[in-house]
């Protein structure tokens, strides 16, 4: 059975760029319920999910049994993409990349800011729910991509290295309508470091 990822902080260390109610509600409730179904649809299907990452799963989605096929791709994908957006947030994050992961941004797009504001775009610009994502193919090349729902990049072969969440209930009691202002501030607690030591060590396996 899968698990969700143990928040490294509290549940108000994001404020005031994202507070406790939200981290909270959207942690131990929406995730939650991914989780749940995720685990309550595989049960019987033990040995499909045997020794497999939640990654290697989406990333082979036409493995997965035909009966649960969309069940497991709908709600795998939220488990991995809200521990993804979890694991990338921090009180006291590294602000800057470095190293060959700051070379490849560089070459990619130019500089870090004009990533983060594709970034934002590809957020942004996703039509009701979904997510923007920064994510490395299996030759390391960098790409901004955005998905609908819980659909994952790892279904089309990619390996997600950040994500900005932007279903409503990531944003919505604290910053209402504004999509645009949670997007702007969720940079104040992105931890590159986070980020970088995916690009470095994950094969999306």
């Amino acid at each position: 059975m899968f698990d969700k990822i143990k928040l490294p902080y509290e549940y108000n260390d994001l404020e005031p760029y994202i507070d406790a109610e939200t981290v909270e509600t959207h942690y131990s409730k929406h995730l939650q319920k991914y989780l749940d179904t995720l685990n309550t649809t595989l049960i019987g299907h033990e040995e499909f999910a045997k020794g497999k990452t939640l990654s290697h799963i989406l990333s082979n989605v036409n493995e997965i049994p035909e009966d649960i096929r969309q069940v497991v791709v709908n709600n795998g994908g939220g488990v991995a993409n809200h521990n993804l957006y979890f694991s990338n947030l921090s009180p006291n994050p590294k602000k800057t990349p470095e190293g060959k992961f700051l070379e490849e941004i560089n070459k990619t797009f130019g500089d870090l800011e004009t990533l983060k504001t594709k970034i934002g775009e590809a957020a942004m610009g996703q039509f009701g729910s979904g997510y923007g994502f920064l994510v490395k193919d299996r030759s390391g090349n960098l790409s901004v991509r955005n998905t609908l729902n819980q659909n994952s990049p790892l279904s089309d072969g990619f390996i997600p290295l950040l994500t900005i969440d932007v279903w409503e209930h990531a944003y919505y009691l604290k910053y209402k309508n504004l999509r645009m202002n949670y997007v702007e501030n969720i940079w104040n607690v992105i931890d590159w470091e986070k980020v970088q030591g995916l690009y470095e060590n994950c094969d999306g396996n």
